[in-house]
């Protein structure tokens, strides 16, 4: 497990077994995942299927919803929210009240015994531990491999393990460095719930349904591929024996995609159990580092002494917790957060719900399911900009099932066109509201707020095919609002009824409410919505009249309005918070991920941003990790370097597992998705019809260089600095148009900034006003530089 310096800052690396889940290391290929333990007398693998999810679909449209719709927007308009909320509760909540939760596949044990003895001698579980030496576990991001190695009994022992989207398969490879010492017994389990196991010849099967009659079957099945020695089966165990080395294949089926859940599993094995190992390992490691060799990040702190390549990764993130600097550990968290998406989220998988594809529990928190109020989509900020946009698609597909099941939630709900969807979602595409929740529950923006990453994915690559496909979605969700929008006192067209996600205000007697008609954020959605739906419009000349209809409504909407702190107004009227620090940010959307507030376009709207941001930290504000996350993002908009820096610091030292896992807690992968986005944030923004290099970099990150990271309008950026001023940048144009930079660490004696195209200089300004545009053309590449 020699690396390279590069290599070397790519590595999560541990001296010691995962004693608890949260130190264990993930491992997937979108489908199938694994938290691999890496413990020596007992391996232990949990493992996950994207699909494996308890039940089946359910009708949870409330009958009684529609007939009184009216009745709750009368009451909240009139004020008397108490009795809009009850009456909402009885009418408008699902029936049942949730959804469908994600479910573990279950656990494959490894027993090993380390002397070469027939299995007749096998002590199950081993009676004792031998000492273990040198031992070493890693998770290589570079090659999206686990490895495991150790001194036990004079023999070197070694593990390699990897999940391959190319086989589709788990693969396990287990050798020594003296023949015929790979001896173990392997079984699967699935807690104390009753499954049939099958073992016969190399193979072990796990089959079972996942919910009662209408629930899933599955089956996971583990193929042992040994060289020397001897496979057999006894009772519920593969036994092997005396092997020079063995590859393990592991692959899983559901009822989801495959009606024949064991055929399948057995034909999968069949197909890839007849290629070597190496040529495993070879396809496997081309296919990811398509992905992740995309984009580099190097950061150097002030210090020129490094904080900690050669600690433990957990002894290094103590040390940051404790007040080291240690920029090469915010590198390799950033690089993780893109490995897991890429392991989470591939074409053909279902999309990364709370926990991404790895959990552990038979009734996980907030059933790992799919949380549209922030959490879904900030698993998916990084996509575009982290230059992993294939990894957005299954979001999109399970968007596409949601615009069904979505038209009839609007229709029987309220009466409406178009499609809907609450504040969570399925594997079903469950558009229904989900628990009985006030301040959560009633939300009805989570489909229009799901079709922004549709424009978002087009702005970033300006592919025209890939807009036509989307058009529709985008549209269906705007005709939902044309129907269900009413006008408020002020004859504003406002959602009725809603809530700001998951916060309350405090009523004039002091009794908290939810309910609400028009918070801030359903109305920053949708003029985001209505604009990208007539800007799409007006790009594949369609929908001349339903865009000026657009126009039209979206004049209609209520502005973002300033409050009583200076703060972004959160509901329609100033009411006091019940709680000022509350997690959700949501009357910010307009600054991030949104882009209606941009520093130079609306600076008096900025202001207000800030000062709502910086109440809510004062508050309390940002302690869960993905709310943490979000401030990063914007401090970034706002660039503040040195806060958005305060806030990852913080991330990192208040809400990061030893795994660098983030922890809401309990584990919530949308933090690890939201701080990398953060991160790029820092270092590039393209929301203001510009790109802005080195937007909000703080002072710890004294020189470093990034390269790949991708800007909307089809740009490809590298860009380096030293001693905190920038130095070059190369932008690589996927099509012809124009392109506007904005450099931010510009030193006094410059006197000119120049792009260059080969030899050419083809725009320049002078250094004092830092904004240079310059016509690109598509398939070149241009130097920004100072002169």
């Amino acid at each position: 497990m020699d690396q390279t310096a590069g290599e070397k800052g790519l590595c999560l690396w541990y001296d010691r077994p995962a004693e608890v889940w949260e130190e264990a290391l993930p491992i997937g290929n979108g489908r199938l995942g694994a938290m691999v333990y890496g413990r020596v007398p007992a391996e232990h693998l949990q493992l996950n299927e994207d699909s494996l999810w308890y039940g089946g679909p359910v009708d949870r449209i409330n009958p009684d919803a529609r007939r009184y719709l009216p009745e709750i927007r009368r009451l909240i308009l009139a004020g008397e929210i108490k009795k809009a909320e009850q009456l909402a509760i009885l009418t408008l909540s699902g029936t049942p009240e949730s959804q469908r939760h994600y479910l573990p596949l279950g656990d494959l044990y490894l027993y090993f015994q380390p002397e070469r003895l027939r299995s007749e001698a096998y002590q199950y579980p081993p009676a004792k531990e031998a000492p273990v030496h040198a031992y070493r576990r890693v998770l290589d991001l570079n090659k999206a491999l686990v490895q495991v190695a150790y001194h036990l009994e004079g023999v070197e022992f070694t593990r390699e393990y990897f999940a391959s989207a190319v086989h589709q398969v788990l693969v396990l490879r287990l050798a020594a460095n003296r023949p015929g010492c790979i001896s173990f017994l392997a079984r699967l389990r699935r807690g104390r719930y009753l499954e049939k196991t099958v073992a016969a010849g190399d193979t072990l099967r796990l089959l079972g349904q996942a919910g009662g009659k209408a629930g899933m079957e599955f089956c996971v099945a583990v193929r042992a591929v040994a060289e020397g020695g001897r496979v057999s089966t006894l009772g519920e165990h593969l036994v092997v024996e005396q092997a020079d080395a063995v590859t393990l294949l592991v692959t899983a089926a559901t009822t989801y995609r495959s009606p024949e859940v064991e055929t399948a599993c057995l034909d999968q094995l069949a197909q890839v159990s007849g290629f070597p190992y190496a040529r495993l390992r070879a396809e496997h490691i081309k296919d990811y580092q398509n992905l992740f060799q995309r984009v580099s990040l190097t950061l150097s702190g002030t210090d020129a002494v490094s904080a900690g390549e050669d600690l433990p990764t957990d002894e290094r993130l103590r040390r940051f917790q404790a007040g080291a600097e240690d920029p090469g550990l915010v590198a390799l968290y950033f690089q993780f957060g893109r490995y897991l998406l890429i392991s989470c989220s591939r074409p053909g998988s279902l999309p990364a719900n709370l926990q991404g594809l790895w959990n552990q529990e038979m009734l996980p928190p907030w059933d790992s399911k799919y949380t549209l109020n922030i959490n879904t989509q900030m698993n998916y900020w990084p996509a575009e900009v982290c230059n992993l946009p294939e990894c957005h698609l299954p979001l999109f597909a399970l968007l596409a099932r949601m615009r069904v099941t979505g038209r009839r939630t609007a229709q029987e709900m309220y009466g409406c066109r178009g499609f809907v969807a609450h504040h969570n979602t399925d594997i079903w595409a469950d558009t229904a509201p989900q628990d009985v929740w006030l301040p959560a529950t009633y939300w009805p923006l989570g489909a229009a707020w799901l079709c922004l990453h549709l424009w978002e994915h087009y702005a970033f690559a300006k592919d025209p095919a890939f807009l036509e496909e989307a058009y529709p979605m985008l549209k269906e969700a705007a005709v939902f609002f044309l129907d269900f929008l009413i006008p408020d006192e002020q004859g504003y067209l406002v959602t009725c009824p809603s809530v700001s996600p998951e916060n309350t205000y405090l009523l004039a007697n002091g009794e908290r409410a939810a309910l609400c008609a028009g918070p801030a954020m359903d109305s920053q959605i949708l003029t985001a919505l209505f604009t990208c739906c007539i800007e799409a419009a007006r790009l594949l000349q369609v929908d001349a009249e339903f865009a000026a209809r657009l126009q039209e409504i979206r004049a209609q909407l209520p502005p973002i309005r300033i409050g009583r702190y200076g703060q972004i107004q959160e509901w329609a009227q100033d009411y006091p918070e019940a709680e000022p620090g509350h997690r959700h940010l949501s009357p910010l959307f307009a600054l991030y991920p949104g882009s209606l507030i941009t520093l130079r376009g609306t600076p008096r709207l900025a202001a207000a941003a800030r000062r709502t941001l910086e109440r809510r930290l004062a508050h309390g504000g940002g302690q869960t990790g993905w709310s943490r996350a979000w401030t990063i993002n914007l401090w970034a908009r706002l660039e503040e370097g040195e806060a958005a820096w305060a806030n990852l610091r913080a991330m990192l030292a208040q809400a990061t597992l030893p795994n660098l896992f983030a922890n809401h807690p309990p584990f919530q992968i949308d933090g690890n998705f939201g701080a990398t986005a953060g991160i790029a944030e820092m270092l590039l923004q393209s929301h203001a019809g510009e790109l802005s290099l080195l937007p909000a970099l703080p002072p710890v990150w004294a020189s470093g260089r990034v390269t790949g990271l991708r800007a909307r309008g089809g740009f490809t950026v590298d860009l380096e600095w030293q001693r905190h001023i920038f130095k070059a940048a190369r932008i690589r144009a996927a099509h012809d148009g124009w392109c506007r930079v904005r450099l931010q660490q510009v030193p006094k004696e410059a006197q000119t900034i120049r792009v260059l195209h080969r030899a050419d200089t083809v725009a320049e300004t002078v250094a004092a006003h830092p904004v240079v545009a310059f016509l690109a053309a598509a398939g070149e590449e241009y130097w920004v530089k100072l002169v």
